[in-house]
């Protein structure tokens, strides 16, 4: 393509620069044809390139039969192939078929097998004759738009071309047990999508049992079937026909809302509901729907090497009933693999429907209507474009269509009609000058088209360009095949048959021998008793020969207790596994003898061993009365018997359950008696401190006294060395002083000495007692300790017994324990495949 102007243009203006058709570069436009100019009544020069982009806020497409809307729908789709665009296309009339169509050397020969014959014989002439003619005009058609057949040869290897037959085998069949597969969408961070996904599976799986106008609030099997997806699905569970089957007679769950199950939706109204699921799991016919490629949106969008890939669904050959519940499975998987993408300004895959007439009116709510509005909505922000195309412009939704970019309109059949969709488009807030669009609209031809974009600025009439492919009309079912050839499109291999996943069997082994009564079919459990398969979890022994399986039924009871204990700090589980290989006729159990370690339900398959024999069902398994007295009895058993032992210390008032061990027990114990310790010792070391406190003052006083004593003795020896000096000086002298006086002052000095040393005595007493005090201080603290150590010692355990009401049964009913036939020299032995523990069963 080359620039005239370095100006850019508006989006689906003519084009202001010329067109390179040899390498027919169009700047990644989309191709569709040439302007027309409405008063002159022809078709202009100027193609009309459009922009991709735009198809992320979706296309509409409107004409009546003959307007050429198919055509235009499939120049859409091939330049979208060209321009290497992924697209899942709903085919209800079998046009869109012809997308495969294309024959890069135009040759009579490619298109003989596609002439229809009975038209060749109406105009007088033969097939060959038409082929060579329609080769001819086709040639003839694309050269005059510019289309070279390199275009075409370029358009055969974009993309990968595969048509589907939901629900047939004609082309390649749609396996829906996909869609019942748990969504790989996460319930903890929105819970708004998953429910719709299960609402809209729901209501499109009761539109197939023929309920019409299913309103998910009111309708109890919507309820019924609702919950049962969401708790499978929210836990990451997969659900299959015969599973939901089972479910619906066995629901997983007690209460709907307030109310029990069987007060909701009572069991026979339930077993009517299943058995009308399980009449479309019976029905021959129904095997194509669960065959063949899955409906995984990426695998649809893309091929295992990454070539985008361009998926047709015909659903011309499907009932009313069968198209809605197709369709809108179909929209709720893009709608979790878009949900499952990154945010993207750009085109990434196109979702086209041939004719939406019946999917979405304007009053009505069939069941794919809510998923094709969340995408009309939010498909823009994932890159995801829808094209919706009708020739019946009266019963459609305008203001569902609000959100449309772009509308492509034809044709219409009447006034009334034309009347009809400028009123929708005015009530979708489209903008638009009315008698404009009026007149515009009456000047329509035969593959003329009005072009309403919101992202130009000025609507456009421009005709259609040739068809790169061949536009033979409506391919039956008997062509098919021939067109997935053409295409290289085989059906996908049927996978493997895996045998089905053993379930766990009981430690004790039945001692009978193999009932010349066995068969291949399994016995029916009587209603209301509940079936599991234990798994084949044990391998043969190293040289035995390679065994049949065979598969006895046992009573299985699984019982979930918890004991709860305020004053003990208690709250802890556990379970209570019984597997009775020969239950007594009468229905007597002593259960104590039959206990074995507990099995995780979620890890039971819901079915045996794909090739086993089954031995056959006695009393009392056979007898749902009796079943529901010993599932009575178990629960009363388990509630008598079940005890759970707590560790205790009553002096420290600490207490562990069954899941601490010994050892952390035996801690919390020393860590309880080192607080009761040291709350102790510190009053204790209180005690003494007071006294020694006391002590001390009877020190300070002492050494007071001692002080003065002390300075008193001093005195009185300096008054008695006077007294006696002056004694003797007075014999030599005229004054002579009395020995009297001299006796006295030693009196005195004798009794100050006296009072120190008794001071003295005083403190060294006293230093004594504070020092006894000490020792008395740590012996009692040493008695604290030894006290508190050996009461952390004083455990016992206690027994706790449950409360009745959290005694649950999980699973209680007819479990088939399978065992290996292994013939050998001698009679046939039973050697057990189960051991308890091993839960991985073998593949």
């Amino acid at each position: 393509m080359k620039n005239r102007q370095s100006a850019g243009r508006a989006k689906c203006r003519p084009v202001d620069f010329e067109v390179d058709w040899e390498i027919m570069e169009t700047n990644g436009h989309y191709y569709l044809g040439r302007i027309f100019d409405a008063g002159r009544g022809e078709t202009t020069g100027q193609p009309l390139l459009y922009d991709p982009a735009d198809l992320t806020t979706h296309a509409i497409i409107v004409g009546m039969t003959g307007s050429g809307k198919t055509g235009l729908c499939l120049n859409l789709m091939e330049e979208a192939a060209l321009a290497g665009v992924p697209a899942l296309m709903i085919d209800p009339k079998g046009d869109i078929t012809n997308a495969l169509l294309h024959f890069p050397e135009l040759a009579p020969a490619d298109f003989l097998p596609w002439i229809d014959a009975g038209q060749a014989r109406r105009a007088g002439k033969t097939v060959e004759q038409a082929a060579t003619e329609t080769a001819a005009r086709w040639r003839q058609g694309l050269a005059e738009w510019d289309i070279a057949p390199e275009r075409l040869r370029a358009l055969q290897e974009a993309v990968h071309f595969t048509v589907y037959t939901p629900g047939s085998q004609a082309g390649v069949p749609v396996s829906i047990l996909a869609s019942l597969k748990a969504p790989a969408i996460p319930w903890e961070n929105d819970r708004e999508l998953p429910r719709e996904k299960v609402s809209s599976t729901v209501t499109a799986l009761l539109g197939l049992l023929g309920f019409k106008n299913v309103d998910p609030i009111r309708s109890r099997e919507h309820i019924l079937l609702a919950n049962i997806f969401e708790r499978a699905w929210s836990q990451g569970q997969d659900l299959d026909l015969a599973e939901l089957i089972m479910q619906v007679q066995t629901p997983p769950f007690d209460r709907l809302g307030i109310f029990e199950v069987n007060t909701f939706f009572p069991d026979k109204e339930r077993f009517a509901l299943a058995m009308t699921l399980n009449n479309i799991l019976a029905a021959p016919t129904f095997q194509s729907w669960i065959e063949g490629q899955p409906l995984d949106v990426q695998g649809l969008l893309y091929t295992a090497g990454g070539q985008p890939r361009h998926s047709i669904f015909t659903i011309a050959h499907l009932n009313d009933d069968e198209r809605m519940f197709f369709v809108t499975l179909l929209f709720s998987a893009v709608e979790t693999w878009m949900r499952g993408q990154g945010g993207s300004p750009s085109l990434r895959a196109l979702v086209y429907f041939d004719e939406i007439f019946g999917y979405l009116p304007p009053i009505s709510n069939p069941p794919a209507k809510p998923t094709l509005l969340r995408l009309l909505k939010q498909a823009r922000a994932f890159g995801v474009g829808l094209v919706l195309a009708t020739q019946n412009p009266a019963d459609v939704d305008y203001k569902a269509l609000a959100n449309a970019g772009t509308w492509f309109i034809g044709k219409l059949q009447t006034d009334q009609d034309k009347q009809r969709l400028l009123d929708g488009l005015t009530g979708a807030a489209v903008e638009l000058d009315r008698g404009q669009y009026d007149a515009l609209l009456s000047s329509l031809g035969r593959r003329v088209f009005l072009l309403h974009n919101v992202h130009a600025a000025r609507p456009l009439l421009f005709q259609t360009r040739w068809a790169m492919n061949y536009l033979a009309g409506p391919l039956t079912r008997a062509q098919i095949p021939a067109l997935n050839a053409l295409a290289g499109a085989a059906p996908p291999a049927a996978p493997p048959v895996q045998p089905a996943a053993s379930q766990p069997v009981p430690v004790a082994r039945p001692q009978q021998p193999v009932e010349a009564t066995s068969s291949t079919t399994r016995p029916a459990a009587p209603a209301g008793v509940v079936e599991y398969f234990l798994p084949v979890n044990v391998l043969l022994p190293a040289g035995t020969p390679a065994g049949e399986l065979f598969y006895r039924p046992v009573l299985l009871a699984q019982a979930r207790v918890r004991f709860l204990n305020r004053k003990y700090n208690l709250d802890h589980e556990t379970q209570q596994t019984v597997i009775v290989p020969e239950p007594d006729r009468r229905g007597v159990v002593q259960w104590g003898d039959f206990t074995t370690l507990p099995l995780d339900s979620r890890t039971l398959p819901d079915q045996p061993a794909a090739v086993a024999r089954f031995a056959p069902l006695v009393e009392p398994l056979t007898d749902a009365r009796l079943v529901k007295a010993l599932a009575a009895d178990f629960q009363d058993w388990v509630y008598r018997t079940a005890e759970a032992w707590v560790k205790a210390n009553e002096a420290l008032q600490v207490y562990a359950g069954p899941d601490v061990p010994e050892e952390s027990f035996r801690q919390l114990c020393a860590l309880a008696a080192a607080g009761r310790q040291e709350a102790e010792a510190a009053k204790v070391a209180a005690a003494f401190a007071q006294k020694r406190e006391g002590l001390e003052q009877k020190m300070v006083r002492e050494q007071r006294e001692l002080a003065g004593d002390e300075v008193e003795l001093a005195q009185r020896k300096r008054e008695e060395t006077v007294t006696h000096a002056e004694t003797i000086l007075s014999l030599f002298g005229r004054r002579r002083r009395s020995l009297s006086t001299s006796m006295t002052k030693r009196r005195m000095t004798e009794k100050a000495r006296s009072d120190v040393e008794e001071s003295e005595e005083a403190l060294a007493g006293l230093e004594g007692e504070l020092a006894a005090l000490d020792e008395e201080e740590a012996q009692a603290l040493a008695g604290v300790a030894a006290r508190w150590a050996n009461t952390a010692t004083q455990t016992s355990e206690i027994p706790v017994r449950p409360y009745k009401k959290d005694v649950t049964v999980e699973m209680f009913g007819v479990a088939w324990l399978p065992y290996y036939l292994v013939e050998a020299a001698g009679p046939v032995r039973e050697i057990p495949g189960f051991e308890p523990g091993q839960n991985a069963p073998i593949p």
